[in-house]
Formats: C-alpha cells, sequence, structure tokens
C-alpha cells in the first residue's frame, strides 16, 4: 500500500510540474546563435547591443539593447513545436526603456511554425503580439490574438509603464478562455477572450425584418397647439432713445443737424415669440429594434490553443535604448511569477541607484553654486579695497 501510494504521488507530482518551451537571458555571448537577424529591412534595420544596461545588480545579466535611432528591429528564435491546447499558456518577457521611449514599439510576437527568419517582418504571420507601445498620446500594453488569419486587438485599454526602469510584463491564458495581463506581477487585466475581443461577433443582432413603425411617436414634447401669441407682443420694440440723454451744450444744430438722443436696449421687449412646449400625449418612448439570435454566430471553445514554434521582436523605434531580456514561455504560472519577482527586486534597485545618483549630481550642483557665489563675493571684497584706496 505505502508502495502505491508513493507511486500515485509521484505521478501527481510529475502531472502538475510546469513546462518551460522556451526561454532566454541573453546572458551568454551566444545568444546570436540562437536568434536570428532578419535581413528585411536592409540597411533601415538597426543593430543589438549585448549589454546590462546603465545600472544593474550583476553585470552579467544582460540583455539586448535597440542600438540606432529610427531603424527597424527584427529579430526572431525557433524552438520545438508545442501546442497550449488543455493547458495555461504563460508568456512573459522584461524591457527597459533607459532612452525613456516616446515612439516605438516593446513588444514580443509568439510566432507558428514556418517562419522565414531570413525575412521575418511586419507582414509575417503571429499567434499572440504582447507588449508596451508608446507613441504620442498612445501608451499601452497591445494584446493582440490572431484568430483565422485576422489579428485582433483587445477592446480595453491596458496603461504601459513609461520610465526608463525594468518591467515585466507577462501575459496568461487559461484553456477556459480567460486570460490575465499583469506588469511586475501585479494584475492589471483579467476577464473572458470571448467578451474582450471580436472574435465571434455578437451573439445577437437587430431583427433585419423589423422596422419602426411610420406611426411611432418618439417626439416626447410638442409645441403647445393652443398657446397664441400675446396682443401687441410685435409691436414693442427691440430698441428705445434713451430717456435720459441730453443735447450736448455745444451741439450745434446749422452745423451738426438736428439732435437725436442715442438708442438703448427696451427694457420691455422680450425679443420673437415662441410658443410653448407641452408633453406630447402620444410620445410612446423610444423605439427598440427586435434582436434576434445571430445566425452566423458559432462558438468556438477552443479560441485559446494555439500551435507555437517561436518568439520574435518586430518593432520600429525613434529612438533606440531598450533592453529586451527574460523571455518565457511555457505554461508554469508559479515559475514565471518568482522570475518576475527578480525583475522587480532589479526594478528597485534601479530606481535606489538613479535616486542616488540624482542627489549626488543636485549636491554637486549645490557645492558649484557655493564655490562661484563664494568667488563673487571675494571678487566685489577686493574691488571695494581698491575703491577705499583710490
Amino acid at each position: 500500500m505505502k508502495v502505491l501510494c508513493v507511486l500515485l504521488l509521484s505521478i501527481f507530482v510529475f502531472a502538475v510540474v510546469g513546462k518551460t518551451y522556451f526561454e532566454e537571458n541573453f546572458n551568454d555571448d551566444a545568444w546570436k546563435g540562437r536568434w536570428v537577424e532578419s535581413t528585411f529591412k536592409g540597411s533601415e534595420a538597426g543593430n543589438w547591443v549585448h549589454t546590462a544596461g546603465k545600472f544593474y545588480l550583476d553585470e552579467n545579466d544582460k540583455g539586448i539593447k535597440t542600438g540606432t535611432d529610427a531603424r527597424f528591429y527584427q529579430l526572431s528564435a525557433v524552438f520545438d513545436e508545442f501546442s497550449n491546447k488543455d493547458e495555461d499558456l504563460v508568456f512573459q518577457f522584461s524591457i527597459k526603456n533607459e532612452q525613456r521611449l516616446d515612439c516605438g514599439g516593446g513588444y514580443i510576437k509568439l510566432l507558428p511554425a514556418g517562419v522565414d527568419q531570413q525575412n521575418f517582418n511586419g507582414d509575417s504571420p503571429y499567434n499572440i503580439m504582447f507588449g508596451p507601445d508608446i507613441c504620442g498620446s498612445t501608451r499601452r500594453v497591445h494584446v493582440i490574438f490572431n484568430y483565422k488569419g485576422e489579428n485582433y486587438l483587445i477592446n480595453h485599454n491596458i496603461p504601459c509603464e513609461t520610465d526608463i526602469y525594468s518591467h515585466v510584463y507577462t501575459l496568461i491564458v487559461h484553456p477556459d478562455q480567460t486570460y490575465e495581463v499583469l506588469i511586475d506581477n501585479v494584475s492589471k487585466r483579467t476577464g473572458s477572450l470571448t467578451e474582450d475581443w471580436d472574435f465571434l461577433g455578437p451573439k445577437e443582432i437587430k431583427d433585419p425584418n423589423q422596422s419602426k413603425p411610420e406611426d411611432w411617436v418618439d417626439e416626447k414634447t410638442i409645441v403647445d397647439p393652443e398657446a397664441v401669441k400675446p396682443e401687441g407682443w410685435d409691436d414693442i420694440p427691440q430698441f428705445i432713445a434713451d430717456p435720459e440723454a441730453e443735447q450736448p451744450e455745444d451741439w450745434d444744430e446749422e452745423l451738426d443737424g438736428d439732435w437725436e438722443a442715442p438708442l438703448m436696449p427696451n427694457p420691455e421687449y422680450q425679443g420673437e415669440w415662441v410658443a410653448p412646449r407641452i408633453t406630447n400625449p402620444d410620445y410612446k418612448g423610444p423605439w427598440e429594434h427586435p434582436m434576434i439570435p445571430n445566425p452566423d454566430y458559432v462558438h468556438d471553445s477552443e479560441i485559446y490553443s494555439y500551435t507555437t514554434a517561436g518568439v520574435g521582436i518586430e518593432i520600429w523605434q525613434v529612438k533606440s535604448g531598450s533592453i529586451f531580456d527574460n523571455v518565457y514561455v511555457g505554461n508554469d504560472v508559479a515559475y514565471a511569477k518568482s522570475v518576475a519577482e527578480k525583475i522587480v527586486e532589479l526594478r528597485d534597485h534601479e530606481k535606489a541607484l538613479q535616486a542616488a545618483e540624482d542627489e549626488a549630481e543636485r549636491a554637486e550642483r549645490e557645492a558649484e553654486m557655493a564655490r562661484l557665489e563664494a568667488e563673487l563675493e571675494e571678487e566685489e571684497e577686493e574691488e571695494g579695497h581698491t575703491h577705499d584706496e583710490l
């Protein structure tokens, strides 16, 4: 019995062990052997820099940084094909925009099998595109799924990080067709694939055979048919002669002509008469179009499922300096969370180092200002002594 229990426990543990289909931390110089740079853009392609960045916990913990301004970056890596059918899909990576990105992409794509890596470009098919995109007022996390050959963007805005520190972006897709987007291990959006994307179209549509009846009354108020304009309403002028105005003493009728008092707004003038409105006794309220089931709607319980065999970075940046790192593709939510925790620790360390540098620069500026003020005071004293001697 004990042996059986141990065996069953072993089987259970094996069953829940997470899978990692692809992981890249870019720490070794051999990363270029694992990734292929596309030649599609030719001279318009930017170069990649292997670096840990300005601030780091470990100088050997490197990533790849976009190194040329106003260039395209098209890079991909392939791995053994897998399907996430009946299991979670976790897609995670970190990015640090040291240049304080103001216009450019920071997202990564999951790719199907068969991608032409040498010609990988913006028209190459992908399964999912995920990550931050910043350009002008656009500052959002893209979550785009390909469904039956069409790319669908999430119907909600998820703000992205815009500072100069490392941040980790995580997308989790569950077999029950729910999803979660996290930034720095903090949940930013959860929901349903069928509700937050327009993959399947509406379940109901307006009945094409129904239309608003011609005699339907949806005007809430009407002009009072019994209202009558008051007698003499139009006889009241808009302007009248100012009764308090007096002819100037120097007015010469022979030279200036007859004097006329200036006009002023008539306080009794009420404007153009408009008949009052009353509640329409025939009002039926707004007409609502009857809905019917959409004959083109077909439920799909496997929207979440993809066959994936690669990852790719395909972006344009006006100002380079984004460091990509810590790419993970698998189904192990707990492991992805543990990796993200280390990136959050790095982010906090970067903030502390930046604060220390800012403080040192502030102190240096203050010291320089104090030195200049002291020199100025010394010069003024010397000029004063010279003036006294003269």
